[in-house]
């Protein structure tokens, strides 16, 4: 019989968080899978921490490009293509022999994760996903305000659009959440404020784990850096009793 890939969901980071499903597919996983820079631990991996047992067969997928090729140029696609490629033959290998593999995913697995490439890619048969808490709602939560209210519109935007493109859906907003900041803080911040929304902005690092810090975005100086785990929030202020 044929192994199984489950995509596991590990959440925002703070260990307690994690589904019950996925610690106890953790707990009795032979391999686990998770993707890297080449050089680095691996974010999943480092969520995962002391969770994984003793013995356990680890298979680091080292990702050919991060930043070094713009997502613009075609040969971006054409590369990361033959790297899940790779990807897919290596798991399919160890389950072809019988054995399944855990893989592990920072916050949920179908959101913006690299897992849906993967999943993609293999027959719905052979794979199972497993959901989780999202870094978003650990930060929105870690502001201590709730995020919509009544028939508040959520958006999710990504840092990496063009500014004329976060400026007009900022501006359209109820609740709003940007993700992937990073470099595009600047760029952010002038969208923000271009959409009038700049004052009501919270920024968020590490949510709901150690050296979480939240506070409002019109407190930081401009030349504050953004850490890989860091979202800006602003809470929708509609209709309520």
């Amino acid at each position: 019989m044929s192994g199984r890939v489950y995509g596991i969901g590990l959440g925002p980071g703070d260990p307690e968080l994690i589904s019950v499903k996925a610690h106890r597919l953790l707990q009795g996983a032979q391999h686990v899978a998770f993707f890297r820079k080449a050089g680095r631990a691996g974010q999943a991996r480092t969520l995962a921490g002391s969770l994984l047992p003793a013995g356990i067969v680890e298979h680091p997928m080292e990702y050919p490009v991060t930043t070094e090729i713009p997502v613009t140029d075609p040969r971006y696609n054409e590369v990361l293509s033959g790297f899940y490629a790779e990807c897919i033959a290596r798991l399919r290998g160890l389950t072809d022999a019988g054995d399944d593999v855990v893989v592990l995913c920072e916050g949920d697995p179908f959101f913006y994760g690299s897992f849906m490439h993967l999943h993609a890619r293999l027959p719905d048969n052979s794979v199972e996903v497993v959901p989780a808490i999202t870094g978003m709602s650990a930060a929105w939560t870690a502001t201590g305000h709730p995020i919509t209210w009544g028939d508040d519109v959520l958006t999710v935007l990504m840092g990496t659009l063009s500014e004329e493109d976060l400026t007009r859906h900022m501006g359209q907003a109820d609740a709003l959440v940007v993700m992937k900041i990073g470099r595009n803080l600047p760029k952010i911040r002038r969208a923000l404020t271009r959409a009038g929304r700049a004052d009501a902005a919270w920024f968020v690092e590490y949510a709901s784990m150690p050296g979480q810090t939240v506070r409002r975005l019109a407190d930081l100086s401009d030349d504050h850096g953004a850490p890989y785990f860091s979202i800006v929030i602003v809470h929708g202020q509609g209709r309520r009793p």
